[in-house]
Parts: structure tokens; C-alpha cells; sequence
């Protein structure tokens, strides 16, 4: 991998991580486009740059995850309940994403797959947005229950098809269960956290020998540094753009997005693996 195809997937990812559009969609086009394989090395590559993602959000939740901490040590009570929402709603992703890892690579780590899920969002997102669910008011972070935490998790799932999204799974599933869309991004991100640093420990270990024999530590420090300052900025957006606008603008996206690629792939311009 040249460095300059480290900086770009690094962006991508950043950009695209905690949007509601699918980071790992998007830097499987990504890959296609820079004529890098669907190989074992490059696909846990894409997941071990996730890290600079994972680094941005600690930063600009660093309030809530010292509460968190504090939480854990028994000083924080709030810290305490939010924690263990947070680990309640990992669990879901955790088990189902162990068990169907092989799976799903085989099966859905294409662009055929990876379109349905884009389109299929996108018409999600603008029929939420229509009916006004992104925008009335709701429930607090401080509110959240465990029995509400599951669920957000089991919609979780749902992102395991790429393309799909976590973050727009989240969000929907916080949206749908009384939350307002501050603090359904909030507990997305904050998912997100434990959820994308489980997933980069797994597979940055289950390909390690596979990723020091295809890449460096220079490409890779270089991905993580470049998703990490994209990320932030991304991050900041995004909270922008879901308090002042809503949903529809990415259901949009999603849709252009999905018909463009099929198009691609229908003209041959693309490969679909």
C-alpha cells in the first residue's frame, strides 16, 4: 500500500465512521477504487484504522467517559448506570458478530450487498425524517434503562451487514424508543466506543501476521493519525447537522450513492468483489 492510499482511507474512514452512511460500505468502495483486493490483510487493515476513529470520540466525549471511569470505581452513579448501559448494548453485537464472522465476510463483504443495504437505509432515513421522528422530543442520556440499552444493542446487529450502518441502526433504535436525537447520538458514539474498539482488537489480532507481512507501521500509524483528525471533524458536524436539520440530508446520500454504484457495477466499471 502507498502511503498516499493510507491517507485516503484514512479519511475515508474518519469522515464516514460515526455517520449514519457506513464507514466499512465506504471503504470497501474505496478499496475497489484504489485497486486494492478484498484480501484477509486489507479488510482487517480497514478495521485497525478504526482506532483513529475510536481516539477522536474519547477526546470529545472525555467528560462523559471520565464519568464512566469514576463509575466503575464507585464514586460516579450516573457514570455507573451510563457504563453499564453501554456494556448491556455491546453484548448483542459482541455474540451474534463472533458467531456469524466467517458468514458474513464470505457472503456480504461485496458491492451488491453493500447497495441493497445503502438504498435500503436511505428510504429508511426519509421515511423517519418525513413523519418527523428525527426532530420531536424525547428522552435524556440520564433516562436510559438497561431494558432500553438492549434493545439499541439488538438493532446493533443489524449494522453486521455492511452498508447498513451502526450509527444509523443506533440512532433509529434510540429515536424509536423515546430518546431525543441528542442523546440518541450521544449513546451511539458512545457505543461506538466499546463496539469498534472490540472490533479492531479482534481482527487487528485474528490478521496480525497477515497485516505485518502486507503493511508497515508507517502506513498503518499514518491511516490511524489521518481517521483520527477526520473523525473529529466529522464528529463535530455531524451533532451540528442532527440538531439543526435531522436525518434526511444522509438518506439522500445513501440513495445517490447506492444507484451510482450499482450503475458502476451494472457498466462493468467496478468489481463487485
Amino acid at each position: 500500500m502507498h502511503l498516499w492510499q493510507s491517507i485516503v482511507l484514512g479519511l475515508v474512514e474518519g469522515v464516514t465512521e460515526f455517520l449514519p452512511v457506513s464507514s466499512t460500505a465506504h471503504l470497501l468502495l474505496t478499496q475497489r477504487l484504489l485497486g486494492i483486493g478484498a484480501t484477509e490483510a486489507a479488510n482487517a487493515w480497514a478495521v485497525s484504522i478504526q482506532f483513529g476513529a475510536i481516539l477522536a470520540v474519547l477526546w470529545i466525549y472525555r467528560l462523559r467517559v471520565a464519568s464512566m471511569l469514576r463509575g466503575a470505581l464507585g464514586s460516579d452513579p450516573a457514570g455507573r448506570a451510563l457504563l453499564v448501559n453501554v456494556l448491556v448494548a455491546f453484548v448483542p453485537a459482541a455474540v451474534i458478530g463472533k458467531l456469524l464472522d466467517g458468514p458474513i465476510e464470505r457472503v456480504l463483504f461485496g458491492l451488491w450487498p453493500v447497495c441493497v443495504a445503502w438504498i435500503a437505509g436511505g428510504v429508511l432515513i426519509l421515511v423517519l425524517a418525513r413523519r418527523g421522528l428525527d426532530r420531536r422530543p424525547g428522552a435524556t442520556l440520564d433516562t436510559l434503562t438497561p431494558k432500553t440499552a438492549v434493545l439499541i444493542g439488538l438493532a446493533q446487529c443489524a449494522a453486521l451487514w455492511p452498508g447498513t450502518s451502526r450509527s444509523l441502526a443506533t440512532l433509529v433504535a434510540g429515536l424509536a424508543l423515546g430518546l431525543d436525537m441528542v442523546a440518541a447520538a450521544e449513546f451511539s458514539f458512545l457505543l461506538g466506543l466499546v463496539t469498534l474498539s472490540a472490533a479492531a482488537l479482534y481482527k487487528s489480532y485474528k490478521a496480525r501476521h497477515a497485516l505485518a507481512d502486507a503493511y508497515g507501521p508507517t502506513e498503518i500509524a499514518l491511516g490511524i493519525s489521518v481517521a483520527a483528525a477526520s473523525a473529529f471533524a466529522s464528529v463535530r458536524w455531524m451533532i451540528g447537522q442532527l440538531s439543526k436539520r435531522g436525518l434526511a440530508v444522509f438518506g439522500w446520500y445513501r440513495i445517490a450513492l447506492g444507484v451510482c454504484v450499482v450503475a458502476a457495477l451494472a457498466a462493468g466499471l467496478l468489481r463487485p468483489t
